[in-house]
C-alpha cells in the first residue's frame, strides 16, 4: 500500500460486472458504490481512477486482467487471496457492495497482504502446463471408455490397443451402430489429445533446454524436465522467497501449528499453497525414496513413526528446501551422487532433444559442462546409458588445475 494514497478502492469482481467502493484514510465512503460492466473496464479506469488511489481486489479468473489494466493509472494494486479476507468471506449477510466496502476499509487500515503477481511469461508457462494436464486427463478418459467397451463385450485387447494402426481393429468389432459411433468418437478424442500433447511438449522441451535453471533441478532425484518446468512455473523468481521456509509455506507443505498458553501441537500439512508445486514435490519424493541412497535412509528413519504416506510428504518438504538452496545458490545438492547426477543430465539432454541444447552442444558435452558448473564429478569419464555408455570430455576444472 502506498503511503501517499488518499483513496482506497475495493473491487468485487464477477464475470460480467464489478462493483467498486472507495473510502478515505478514515474509512469513510467517498466513492461509489458503483456497478460497472466488465466490458467498460478501460473506460471506467481512465475516467474515475487517479494516481493517489490504492486499489484492492480478490483473486478471480479476471484478476490478472484487472491488475494489468488498472496498474498504470493508480498508486498501487493489491490482489488478495479470498480465504485471507475472512471478514468478507465469512459474514452472515454478504452483498457485492458490502464485499467491496470491506475490502476498501481493510486496505485503508493496512490489514491486507497482496499475493505475488507473476509476469506474463510465468503466467503463460503456468497456463501451458495446465493445458497439458487437461490433455493428459482427456486422453485417460478416452482410454477408460474404450477399456469399458472391451469389458462389456468380454473381448481381449491386442498388443498396444491404442496405437494409430489399431483403429481398423476397433472398427471391425461386433458393435451396434451407436457403440461403434462412440468408439470412433473416443478414438478421435484420443488422437486429438495426443496431437495437442505433442505440440505442447515440443514447445516445453525447447524452453527447458534453454533455461539455465533446469539442470540445477534435474540433478535432484525424481525431477525430470517436466517436473522442473512445473516447479519453475509455480515458483517464478526464487529470490522473492527470503528463505526455504517461505517456499515450503508457499507450497502448502508446512505443518499446521497451534501454540497457545501451555499447548503446542503440530498437525497435518496446511495445503494452503500451490497444489501443482506440492504435487510435483510429492511425485519427486516417491521416486527419491526408491532410488536415492540418502532419501531411502530418510524414509527408513521416518516411516516407523509416521507411516509411509506422511514420511513421503516429509521427504517432499525436505526436497523443496533443497530446491530453494540449489536455485538460490546455484550449487550442487549436498547429497548429490555425481554418477547419478550425470545420468540424470544425460537423460535430460536426450529427452529435450540434443538439437535444442544451447550452442550446438553434444549430450556428453552438456553433461560435462553442467557437472563442472556444479563442481562435482570432475573424475567421471563415462556415464552408463542402458547397455552402453557415453564418454565425457575432460573436465575444464581439472585442466585449469593441471
Amino acid at each position: 500500500m502506498e503511503n501517499k494514497a488518499t483513496r482506497f478502492i475495493g473491487l468485487d469482481i464477477h464475470k460480467a460486472y464489478f462493483v467498486t467502493v472507495g473510502v478515505n484514510a478514515q474509512r469513510e465512503v467517498v466513492f461509489g458504490p458503483r456497478k460497472v460492466s466488465v466490458y467498460q473496464l478501460e473506460t471506467w479506469v481512465e475516467q474515475h481512477l487517479r494516481l493517489e488511489d490504492a486499489v484492492v481486489l480478490e483473486v478471480t479468473t479476471n484478476a490478472y486482467l484487472f491488475h494489468d489494466v488498472i496498474r498504470p493509472h493508480v498508486g498501487s494494486v493489491t490482489v488478495v487471496h479470498p480465504p485471507h479476507v475472512s471478514l468478507v468471506t465469512r459474514v452472515a449477510v454478504k452483498t457485492d457492495q458490502k464485499a467491496a466496502l470491506a475490502l476498501a476499509q481493510l486496505h485503508a487500515v493496512g490489514l491486507l497482504t497482496g499475493i505475488w503477481i507473476p509476469p506474463q511469461k510465468v503466467r503463460d508457462l503456468r497456463a501451458l502446463i495446465a493445458q497439458r494436464g487437461k490433455m493428459v486427463r482427456l486422453s485417460t478418459i478416452a482410454k477408460n471408455r474404450l477399456h469399458a467397451v472391451m469389458q462389456r463385450k468380454h473381448l481381449r485387447l491386442p498388443e498396444k490397443p491404442f496405437a494409430d494402426e489399431q483403429r481398423s481393429w476397433w472398427q471391425s468389432l461386433p458393435l451396434t451402430e451407436i457403440e461403434l459411433m462412440r468408439v470412433c468418437s473416443d478414438l478421435d478424442t484420443l488422437a486429438f489429445a495426443r496431437q495437442q500433447l505433442a505440440q505442447i511438449e515440443d514447445y516445453l522441451k525447447r524452453e527447458s533446454a534453454q533455461d539455465e535453471r533446469i539442470p540445477l533441478l534435474v540433478q535432484l532425484p525424481g525431477v525430470g524436465w517436466l517436473t522442473a518446468m512445473t516447479i519453475l512455473a509455480a515458483i517464478g523468481d526464487v529470490t522473492r522467497f527470503e528463505n526455504a521456509k517461505k517456499l515450503v509455506g508457499y507450497a502448502g507443505l508446512g505443518s499446521r501449528v497451534h501454540d497457545s498458553g501451555t499447548t503446542h501441537t503440530t498437525g497435518r500439512i496446511t495445503k494452503a499453497g500451490r497444489r501443482d508445486l506440492r504435487r510435483a514435490m510429492v511425485n519427486a519424493a516417491n521416486h527419491a525414496v526408491e532410488y536415492h541412497t540418502h532419501w531411502k535412509k530418510e524414509l527408513t528413519r521416518l516411516e516407523p513413526r509416521m507411516g509411509r504416506s506422511k514420511a513421503v510428504v516429509a521427504v517432499a518438504r525436505k526436497l523443496l528446501v533443497t530446491v530453494w538452496h540449489v536455485l538460490t545458490k546455484e550449487q550442487a545438492d549436498r547429497f548429490a551422487e555425481p554418477q547419478g547426477v550425470g545420468r540424470s543430465l544425460l537423460a535430460h539432454a536426450y529427452k529435450v532433444g540434443v538439437k535444442n541444447l544451447p550452442s550446438g552442444q553434444s549430450a556428453p558435452g552438456f553433461v560435462r559442462e553442467q557437472l563442472d558448473r556444479l563442481n562435482i564429478g570432475q573424475d567421471i569419464k563415462i556415464v552408463p546409458w542402458g547397455s552402453e555408455h557415453r564418454n565425457l570430455p575432460p573436465s575444464q576444472l581439472l585442466l585449469e588445475k593441471g
